[in-house]
């Protein structure tokens, strides 16, 4: 019975640091600055992840090295427990990319991103007999790509691929209720990838983008059939689920339109999350994603405004009574689901205002700063909240997590003619 316990508060116990579900809304600090808008306008080396055939604006050879500073502020709250904020509300994700003009065709670019992860660090959190804590709960994941872009650019129209390298990394550590440490390490995983980008100018300022991105499959032994396997042996969950985290497919297609010292761009994007090893186990929905950003170009200065909006993927799983007898738990499959995805797994950040700027300090060197902010939302379901250890009788009732997020980005680029 303990164990089931146990298992019921590792659920409230993550959060997630990228913000278009599990995903940063931009790798590149002008795209950060722009919403996270970048399909159909180029920011030449950044634009190896988002859009690899707008690398061809690089007229010779185009460094980018940076990284954002990301402050998420989650909190949850489970039945009539205690509300815990957790401490993992610093993260460092880094980001480099080079391009390179081959001759007049043919262009190249490598680069390194932080694309997404979540985190949560609930060691320092008091316990009582009614409330866990969270179990004191440490989780880690992190996931980073590497790309290599291959360009084609007729001037008008460009098409491009970039094979990639995902690696990542999951971790979870808890205290159980018998004082003892739970956990199996860090599992690791290297998964392989695509990225199939194209662009055509249609003359007059105006470009359009389309972008594909595979899906890229991540095994992290251990980790999450071990995590779940308790609701199964309970019968609260049919099966338990395979230890694969896969990252979801992308389709977007994005705009461009430059006027003088003026630049609007807008994308839109499906993350097919239904369609991903795990997220679809925990009933994901695709989320769609907008992004529409505006730059002003003043002699050596850049400034940039955008908005970004994602649609929430959890929706709210039939749930059972409030209180589940024992040998019913079957029951409880709902309140169990919704406690994985609600707790374990807020994606619950909808709207991103940014702002950003950049300098050129010379026709060679310049930087450029944004700044993200997601304002709170709040999220309620009803989960299972609590064990009986002597009835064996678990309690269901609300649950809510409060999530918000804020990120400084900061990159230093370097262009060789």
């Amino acid at each position: 019975m303990r164990r089931a316990t146990i298992m019921v508060s590792i659920m409230l116990s993550s959060t997630l640091y990228g913000t278009n579900g599990d995903n940063l809304i931009g790798v590149g600090t002008k795209s950060r600055g722009m919403g996270g808008a970048g399909i159909g306008i180029s920011h030449c080396a950044e634009s190896t992840l988002q859009n690899p055939a707008l690398i061809t604006c690089t007229k010779g050879t185009s460094i980018s090295f940076g990284g954002t500073v990301f402050m998420p502020d989650i909190s949850a709250k489970m039945g009539q427990a205690d509300s815990h904020k957790s401490d993992s509300d610093l993260n460092i994700i880094p980001n480099i990319a080079i391009s390179h003009r081959l001759n007049g065709n043919w262009y190249i670019g490598v680069g390194m991103w932080g694309t997404a992860g979540m985190g949560v660090d609930y060691r320092d959190a008091k316990t009582s007999p009614i409330d866990s804590g969270n179990m004191n709960m440490v989780t880690n994941l992190q996931l980073m790509q590497f790309g290599t872009s291959l360009a084609y650019s007729t001037g008008l129209f460009g098409i491009a691929v970039t094979p990639i390298v995902q690696y990542g990394a999951l971790d979870i550590n808890y205290r159980g209720f018998d004082g003892s440490n739970v956990g199996d390490g860090v599992g690791q995983d290297l998964g392989f990838g695509y990225n199939i980008g194209a662009y055509y100018d249609l003359s007059n300022g105006l470009t359009v983008g389309g972008v594909y991105k595979s899906k890229i499959d991540m095994e992290y032994k251990n980790q999450l059939s071990i995590a779940t396997q308790p609701f199964v042996d309970f019968g609260i969950f049919p099966k338990g689920m395979g230890d694969h985290l896969e990252q979801p497919a992308e389709v977007g297609v994005g705009f461009g339109y430059e006027f003088g010292k003026h630049t609007i761009a807008f994308d839109y994007k499906q993350i097919k999350w239904s369609d991903a090893k795990g997220y679809r186990e925990f009933g994901w929905d695709d989320q769609d994603v907008y992004a529409i950003g505006y730059q002003l170009k003043e002699d050596r200065w850049r400034f940039r405004f955008g908005y970004n909006h994602s649609s929430h993927p959890l929706e709210e799983a039939k749930g059972g009574p409030a209180v589940i007898p024992a040998g019913s738990y079957s029951q409880a499959g709902g309140n169990g689901l919704n406690l994985f995805n609600i707790l374990g797994f807020p994606a619950t950040a909808e709207n991103h205002y940014t702002i950003g700027g950049g300098y050129e300090f010379s026709d060679n060197f310049y930087v450029d700063l944004a700044y993200i902010y997601a304002p709170e939302t709040t999220t309620t379901m009803s989960t299972i909240v609590g064990l009986n250890p002597e009835s064996g009788e678990l309690y269901t009732g609300s649950s809510t997590v409060k999530h918000s997020e804020s990120s400084l980005s900061f990159q230093l680029s370097y262009r060789f003619f």
